[in-house]
């Protein structure tokens, strides 16, 4: 079997040095249920790589701590 020599980004990435502790906002508006809060940081992380960027992630980030990797957005 052969490896894949590669690096794969997840579509959408969260910066921890910016997400406040225990905000929800990014999480509460995902339709898919890809972004969840770490029970050990309380802070979001995207737990499923399901995603096929719908906006509200990015946009009801306070600190804009949400970063879209697609590079075909589906609008």
């Amino acid at each position: 079997m052969a490896l894949v020599n590669h690096r794969v980004d997840v579509p959408v990435t969260i910066d921890e040095s910016l997400c406040i502790d225990g905000c929800t906002l990014c999480v509460d508006v995902c339709p898919l249920d890809s972004l969840a809060i770490d029970p050990q940081t309380d802070k979001a992380y995207m737990h499923v790589d399901e995603c096929w960027y719908c906006g509200p992630c990015a946009a009801r980030c306070p600190t804009g701590a949400v970063t879209i990797n697609m590079p075909y957005l589906l609008r």
